[in-house]
């Protein structure tokens, strides 16, 4: 989950980070009084969850008052990469004199925390990593000792900072792994850090990308997400609890169990197929959580045939056909469904779906294979 540049502020802020003065509007004359508090050169941003936002016209620095009004209305009135700008940021200018990079992030291959840090701040970093790597300073942090003091000493004469700003810097460092920690954050990133006019370091730019497996801790953070930039589909299966997440293909998955569900889509390839969707319902699913399954995945109109794929350990065979009965009689399906229940109580659950028009497979390599005809209209 991601949180917007002015809410990765007010966090940073809270646990000490320096940001430029700023406030949060989303109207244009808000903009102007904003603007009339601070004075001259106020730089106006909008608040939208996509890079590019300078490039797109979405970032503009302003002089006055009426200037800022005239920019927060050509802002809220675009999209930027189909996204609606519905907020603008509104921060007091600041003179830089040099620009860096500092974040923490997950290194998945060395399965633990990793601070990185550049002296080409302002940047695009993916792009800094692939064309110069050598620009890059990286520190790997034991997630049980922390972040240490001479690590960030390291990394700041890797980036070739000055020394008088080695203290403030560490501090910075500091309070970054502080919120890396207490957010369950899976990225935290200042993008540009700068040294300012006054000689102090401040943060531009603020990013905080979230663990979602771990919202349930946050609730306050959870408030914060902006439904924009996801699939309505995917709000949806949130309210009943179902890991969905929507895909390019044509066949609408239904699966108990992640590793299930990604074996299923790997045979679809296998048979040329490819799924609209990963879905998981879970061990335990109900009847009603069956039946919202099916409605989300008919709800994409891509969808050319369904396959059902439940193995029956915790999850009952014949709960999963009363679901699936359930929603039929709900939803008109206008496609094949192709079901293999394998499992606790698979035989009364082949029962219930016998009389239907479902299409019955007994294994997963001929249940793909079927559903991957009748995808294709065979």
């Amino acid at each position: 989950m991601k949180l917007h540049e002015y809410q990765s502020k007010q966090i940073f802020k809270s646990h000490g980070i320096p940001i430029p003065k700023g406030r949060v509007a989303g109207t244009a004359s808000e903009v102007k009084q904003i603007a009339e508090e601070f004075g001259t050169n106020i730089i106006v941003k909008s608040q939208v969850l996509v890079g590019g936002r300078g490039k797109a016209g979405g970032i503009r620095l302003v002089k006055s008052p009426k200037e800022a009004q005239d920019a927060a209305t050509a802002i809220l009135g675009m999209e930027i990469k189909g996204l609606p700008v519905r907020k603008v940021l509104v921060d007091e200018a600041v003179s830089i004199v040099k620009e860096f990079y500092i974040g923490i992030a997950n290194d998945r291959i060395r399965q633990m925390p990793v601070l990185m840090a550049s002296g080409s701040g302002g940047m695009d970093i993916e792009e800094v990593a692939a064309k110069t790597p050598e620009k890059i300073t990286k520190v790997y942090i034991d997630p049980i000792l922390g972040l240490k003091e001479f690590q960030l000493r390291d990394a700041a004469i890797g980036i070739d900072l000055p020394r008088q700003f080695w203290k403030p810097f560490t501090e910075i460092g500091r309070a970054l792994w502080k919120v890396y920690q207490d957010c369950d954050s899976t990225l935290v990133e200042i993008n540009p850090m700068v040294i300012s006019a006054d000689n102090k370091l401040v943060a531009l730019d603020a990013k905080i990308i979230l663990d979602d497996n771990a919202l349930f801790r946050h609730p306050d953070l959870a408030e914060l997400r902006d439904l924009d930039v996801e699939e309505p589909s995917e709000i949806e299966a949130r309210k009943f609890e179902v890991t969905f997440i929507k895909m390019q293909g044509n066949i609408g998955c239904m699966v108990n169990g992640a590793g299930l569900a990604m074996a299923t889509m790997d045979i679809l390839n296998l048979y040329g197929g490819e799924a609209s969707n990963f879905l998981d319902i879970g061990g335990g699913a109900s009847a009603e959580k069956v039946a919202a399954s099916l409605r989300i995945i008919l709800s994409d109109p891509k969808v050319k045939a369904i396959l059902i794929n439940v193995f029956g350990g915790i999850t009952r065979c014949d709960v999963v056909a009363k679901g699936i009965i359930s929603a039929a009689s709900e939803v008109d399906v206008k496609v094949p469904m192709v079901i293999r229940l394998v499992g606790t109580n698979e035989e009364e659950g082949r029962q219930l779906l016998k009389k239907s028009k479902f299409i019955s497979a007994e294994t997963l390599v001929e249940a793909a294979q079927l559903a991957v005809k009748s995808a294709q209209g065979s």
